[in-house]
């Protein structure tokens, strides 16, 4: 089969398509706005995640509305949301289950843990011990639990969207850098502006209210997308833009470890997604300057010397931006 072969079979995702996706994206942005207020840019980051088949770390202080945010978007699709305070006491079996002895039928059965659910809210998961964040990420990458020789399906769609607290360290490990990787997207939600913040503060404001989020989707319809969207349009010239940023990050001297395959094909699969919600069936390269540093930040190490200089990921990025020749606008 010939590359225009291939190009023309993957191109299924068309303009009807694309107009029920937008309105599809919209009415869950809508949604959780009713619960999550002036955070639309943030929520439509966790949206593209989901839709991507990724899964989301938000590093950021308490009381910000993570928590809201994942079970709001569980209510918004109709699933089930499930919650796990992560403790360095915390077993791998507390979060994907275990198989018990029943007396009464005198049978093993399997007992799922909370990671079976549609969306999962991993809160302070740098508090737990390597073993139990493992687990958490075999899961999330593999989307099934092996207990005794025997896969259990996570539901579909599966979304864990993972917290860490930036402040108060003491008594947390770090997650390696090869299981940042594992996260599509990291971003951060950070306080509300003015207006937002009055609003949720005013007496008798919905915000924080999950219970009054209607379901707008089923997690069927959310699936179908899921498997759909891959086949957006995706130009051959946009498509080496997208490696030579990866390749830059890979050259740059501040960094010890540039954007991997697996780093740029998660990002392609984003850019196709923002795409979608955006109502076009084609990716342009204002989507990868939108989506760069939050598919592509937390995937860099930087030397020692760079983080002492006072370097950030986030700046390799802007630089790698920079560097690399944008395509003509024709290409679509």
């Amino acid at each position: 089969m010939t590359a225009a072969t291939q190009t023309q079979v993957l191109n299924v995702v068309g303009e009807r398509e694309v107009a029920a996706f937008r309105q599809l994206h919209t009415r869950l942005g809508d949604a959780l706005e009713i619960a999550v207020r002036g955070k639309r840019s943030i929520v439509d980051l966790v949206l593209v995640a989901l839709f991507a088949g990724g899964h989301v770390l938000i590093e950021d202080v308490p009381g910000t509305g993570k928590t809201t945010l994942a079970r709001s978007l569980a209510a918004a699709l109709g699933g089930v949301s499930r919650r796990v305070q992560f403790t360095p006491d915390l077993l791998p079996s507390d979060v994907t289950g275990t198989t018990v002895f029943d007396a009464r039928t005198s049978q093993v059965a399997f007992r799922p843990g909370p990671v079976f659910a549609n969306v999962v809210l991993a809160d302070e998961i740098n508090r737990a011990a390597a073993k139990t964040q493992s687990a958490l990420l075999e899961v999330m990458e593999e989307h099934t639990v092996t207990a005794d020789g025997v896969a259990h399906a996570v539901p579909d769609p599966f979304l864990v969207i993972a917290t860490q607290n930036p402040i108060d360290l003491e008594g947390t490990y770090r997650l390696p850098e090869a299981q940042l990787d594992r996260f599509m997207i990291r971003t951060t939600l950070g306080y509300p502006e003015l207006a937002d913040e009055l609003a949720v503060m005013r007496p008798g404001d919905r915000a924080g209210a999950v219970q009054e989020i209607p379901a707008v989707t089923t997690p069927a319809e959310v699936a179908h997308f899921v498997a759909l969207l891959p086949g957006l349009h995706f130009a051959e010239p946009l498509l080496a833009y997208v490696r030579e940023i990866g390749v830059a990050t890979r050259t740059d001297k501040r960094v010890r470890l540039g954007a991997s395959p697996r780093a740029m094909r998660a990002f392609v699969r984003c850019l196709q997604v923002y795409a979608a919600a955006q109502g076009r069936h084609y990716v342009v390269p204002n989507d990868v300057h939108r989506l760069a540093e939050p598919v592509l930040a937390h995937r860099l190490l930087l030397t020692r010397r760079s983080l002492l200089d006072g370097e950030t990921a986030g700046g390799v990025i802007t630089d790698a931006l920079a560097a690399v020749d944008v395509p003509s606008p024709a290409v679509r």
